[in-house]
This record gives C-alpha cells, sequence and structure tokens, in this order.
C-alpha cells in the first residue's frame, strides 16, 4: 500500500514587517556627488539619513492614521519602506531636483497618499508640482486633504551628482 506524502501545514507565529502596518511617517531629502551614479546616489542616501539601510520602494499609499514624526535615526542594516524620488545626471552644471509629497485625508481612517517627482530644475518648481500631483490623486479617490506635507531637494552637478527625496514609513 502507498502512503500519500503527509500535506502538515504549519503555522508560525506572524513575523516581520508583512504583519504590521507602519503608523509613523517622516521625510526626508539629501544631494551629492560621487565617481559613478551609483556612487552619487548611494552619497545622497546618506545625506538624507538613509543611507545605511536597506531600502524597500513602495507604492504611494500612507496607511490610515499614520502619524508625522521628526526624521529618527534608523537602525543599520533594517528594511525601510519608502516612496521615493531621486534624479542623478552627468551634464555639468545642470540643477536637478527630487520632491516627494505627502497628502493626509481628513477622515483619518482612509489612507493617504504619496507622490514622487524627479528631474532637471529648481527644487521649488518640483516641488510645487508634486504637491499638485498629490491633490489630483486625493481628488481621484474623492478625499477631502486635511493636509499635505512635502520636501525636495536640488543639486547642481560637477561631475555625477544625485538629488533624493523620500516618505519613510515606520513603526
Amino acid at each position: 500500500m502507498k502512503r500519500k506524502p503527509s500535506k502538515k501545514i504549519i503555522n508560525l507565529p506572524p513575523q516581520g514587517i508583512t504583519t504590521t502596518i507602519p503608523d509613523k511617517f517622516f521625510l526626508v531629502a539629501g544631494h551629492s556627488e560621487g565617481i559613478t551614479p551609483l556612487n552619487a546616489f548611494d552619497s545622497a542616501l546618506i545625506d538624507a539619513g538613509v543611507g545605511n539601510t536597506n531600502l524597500m520602494k513602495m507604492s504611494s499609499i500612507l496607511p490610515p492614521n499614520s502619524k508625522k514624526i521628526q526624521p529618527i535615526k534608523l537602525p543599520l542594516g533594517a528594511l525601510v519602506p519608502l516612496a521615493y524620488a531621486s534624479k542623478v545626471s552627468s551634464v555639468v552644471d545642470e540643477v536637478i531636483s527630487a520632491g516627494v509629497a505627502c497628502a493626509v485625508p481628513m477622515d483619518k481612517n482612509k489612507n493617504g497618499l504619496i507622490m514622487e517627482y524627479s528631474a532637471a530644475g529648481h527644487k521649488e518648481e518640483i516641488e510645487k508640482i508634486v504637491r499638485h500631483m498629490a491633490e489630483e490623486g486625493m481628488k481621484n479617490r474623492g478625499y477631502q486633504i486635511k493636509t499635505i506635507y512635502s520636501i525636495a531637494t536640488q543639486h547642481t552637478v560637477k561631475k555625477i551628482g544625485a538629488a533624493f527625496a523620500a516618505v519613510v514609513l515606520w513603526w
């Protein structure tokens, strides 16, 4: 008589970042030069305060009931969920910028929205564009906006430069 293979399912206790939803967020931005595009990007991450973590790029939804906090020192090597914009360029004297905007709804039980944008240009125009994108995204959802937080940075390229801005989610 042949025995059927066991299909025993082991239920493990919930672990890791996929079992909880972050309830805090903060905005960061940085810019820098590097000897390669990746080095420039890495240095911009360091300048923004997230360079010694493992970034997990996510789509642009802010969890309901999220609270804005001041940037914190993240644990070395932490898995960090964030929505970000970045721009790298090797065009000498080009001004590059990156910005993010985070729209918080009036109804705290609804999700918020994060928008990211980067381009050649000054940070003021990039920030204006990304804030408008957040307004449009909330309008498309039928959500009233309580507030919009935003941050942008710019960099004038010397050899190879990078600009980076992000909304970091945390617990």
